[in-house]
């Protein structure tokens, strides 16, 4: 009667391990999403370009074009 109970526990502890394995593995992915994301939006911050000299001209009739320079 032991030889069950010590197959129940083992399938049991095998049951956990792997739901804990699982668990660490979403817990790091969505930690690394995270990070990414974070690092997207610190370096779309921190590298706004320079202006560029330039000569608005009037532009041709159906063309698209800035509607205000930022600089």
């Amino acid at each position: 009667m032991s030889a069950p109970a010590a197959t129940h526990d083992n399938d049991d502890r095998r049951r956990r391990s792997t739901r804990r394995m699982l668990t660490i593995a979403a817990i790091v992915i969505v930690g690394v999403l995270l990070a990414a994301n974070a690092h997207l939006v610190y370096v779309a911050f921190s590298s706004q370009p320079d202006c560029v000299a330039h000569l608005k001209g009037e532009g041709d009739h159906g063309t698209y074009r800035a509607a205000k320079s930022a600089c």
